[in-house]
């Protein structure tokens, strides 16, 4: 990220602060400590700014990491709770799509039930209607007799107007 200075390195503090070497002229006057006093003030303004400077970019710096691992941390949430979202999501479609299912097999059976009931009603109205029309239409008579060897058959069939009359003999293959 950047380099971090550490001020314990350097020994800069210039609190307590004397001059190892005497004025020239030997006298340490009024003024010139005054002057000194202010450099030293000056100075430990200058060491404090900059310290603070270090502790705001430290603190900056600490801050960005922090931001960026909750960043991250709020992407992985967000990626956790889509995919249990999703799984939830599909858990409830295969719960609809088994009931729409399920409701679909039962209403064809309630109606292939009905449809069935209706094909043995039709087929029952068959039978009586094509019996009835059998016997309204026409109808067929018909007597035989057996001598000896033959049969003499004789089928009279009346469709309606029409009459038709059929008289066979038909001889009976009789070994003795």
């Amino acid at each position: 990220m950047g380099q971090q200075f550490n001020s314990s390195k350097r020994n800069t503090d210039l609190r307590g602060f004397e001059p190892s070497t005497p004025n020239p002229c030997g006298t340490n006057g009024p003024k010139v400590r005054i002057m000194m006093m202010e450099e030293q003030k000056a100075a430990v303004f200058i060491q404090a700014w900059w310290r603070g400077t270090l502790v705001r970019r430290t603190l900056l710096h600490t801050a960005l990491r922090a931001w960026i691992i909750q960043r991250w941390w709020k992407q992985k949430l967000v990626k956790l709770q889509e995919k249990r979202r999703r799984t939830s999501l599909e858990c409830y479609a295969r719960q609809e799509w088994a009931a729409v299912k399920l409701q679909s097999w039962f209403r064809m059976w309630c109606i292939r039930l009905r449809y069935c009931r209706l094909l043995h009603a039709v087929r029952i109205i068959q039978v009586y209607w094509r019996w009835h029309s059998c016997h309204t239409r026409g109808f067929i008579q018909g007597r035989y007799d057996l001598k000896e060897n033959q049969l003499n058959l004789q089928l009279e069939i009346s469709l309606g107007s029409q009459a038709c009359s059929v008289q066979q003999y038909i001889p009976l293959p009789i070994q003795e």
